[in-house]
């Protein structure tokens, strides 16, 4: 077995025949079986407006004739923050794949903690190996600048790519869906302004400054324009992610010597709720706290009341939309899907927006991602 084989897993092997659907009927088109979506829970945490639209983008594809086409979906991990894109891109697969219009699989590695470079190279290799073995559109997770080559590549063979969860804006991949990451800082920054005394003060941020991360840095400068913008001093903090403890006890420090005292403390990761654990290490446990994401620890803090309120990146539309946008480009054309996205479109970024829960709505939204099965 490949090192590739023994690190990376089909979530759910669709591989289904498209031979009921082939070419050879002239009549398939009026007689394959349309698109059924899979129906949702009813709960107030349901995006409206993005169902709208993908009613409207499946509806324009059961009009359109059967194109039958195999879709390779790559994701940097299959478990923790990745495993609602998971969830949807294998609903999205298979909806399509059950109205004869799609084969694939959706393959990632098992664990988060695999190295950036052995990643890069992984996933690298895998979109080598999908196109080599006949995919017709790409959906990814990116690692970073170092898949964009060989995304370009199968691009120049006519090979549709979209992006999810972080953009690729130097390749040419054509569609990115996620949430536009500045607007989504300013939109955390917002809720967290409402429960901050009246300046002075310091607001740290759990956040990013290093430019080999565009999305964080995006992310990060949208809260802390809004606490400057309304007069407070503001403190950058690093994220340490694979050092927990250093994060917190640098955090500590930042936060005993402000100047300003600090008012309150907001996260713009999933590891966010380390907010928590640094004001507690700072004999500041009052601090409101504001964060993003869903993680285990974030909603046990939030039951306790220390984090009033946090973000979640909708995930599952993440990837339940790859599979039907890259398909949708190839059956009624990029401008036709551009001109059913175009309420959610920036450019050629789909925003997703993001979730905004608070403390005493955690468990009735821990509900709705349970009945999806877009739980972390």
């Amino acid at each position: 077995m490949t090192m590739i084989g023994r690190n990376w897993a089909v979530a759910i092997g669709l591989m289904l025949t498209t031979a009921a659907c082939g070419s050879s009927d002239p009549d398939a088109a009026q007689t394959a079986t349309p698109i059924q979506r899979t129906p949702l829970p009813r709960s107030e945490f349901i995006p409206l407006e993005i169902e709208a639209t993908i009613d409207e983008l499946v509806a324009e594809i059961n009009k359109s004739s059967i194109e039958p086409m195999q879709i390779a979906v790559l994701l940097k991990s299959l478990d923790g923050f990745f495993a609602p894109i998971a969830t949807g891109a294998n609903r999205a697969m298979g909806e399509l794949g059950v109205s004869g219009r799609a084969t694939g699989n959706v393959l990632g590695p098992y664990s988060t903690e695999t190295e950036l470079e052995e990643l890069t190279k992984f996933q690298t290799q895998h979109i080598e190996q999908s196109v080599a073995e006949g995919a017709e559109g790409i959906v990814i997770t990116p690692v970073g600048e170092g898949n964009a080559a060989a995304l370009d590549e199968a691009i120049a063979k006519g090979i549709p790519v979209v992006t999810l969860d972080a953009d690729l804006v130097s390749s040419k991949r054509e569609i990115y869906v996620g949430a536009l990451n500045e607007y989504a800082g300013a939109l955390a920054g917002n809720t967290l302004l409402k429960m901050l005394p009246e300046g002075p003060g310091t607001v740290l941020i759990h956040g990013w400054a290093d430019p080999i991360w565009a999305d964080g840095v995006n992310r990060t400068r949208g809260a802390r324009g809004v606490f400057e913008d309304a007069g407070y001093h503001v403190v950058v903090h690093q994220s340490i992610y694979h050092d927990p403890a250093r994060d917190v006890e640098l955090m500590r420090g930042e936060i005993e010597d402000a100047d300003p005292p600090v008012v309150g403390l907001i996260g713009m990761f999933i590891d966010s709720y380390r907010c928590v654990l640094a004001a507690d290490a700072a004999d500041a446990p009052d601090l409101p706290i504001v964060t993003f994401d869903f993680a285990p620890e974030t909603a046990d803090y939030m039951r306790q009341g220390r984090i009033k309120a946090t973000h979640v990146q909708r995930q599952y539309y993440e990837g339940y939309l790859g599979p039907y946008i890259v398909y949708g480009i190839k059956s009624i054309g990029l401008d036709a899907i551009k001109e059913i996205l175009a309420p959610h479109l920036e450019g050629s970024q789909f925003d997703l927006g993001v979730d905004v829960v608070p403390w005493e709505k955690v468990d009735a939204y821990n509900a709705f991602l349970d009945e999806v099965g877009a739980e972390q």
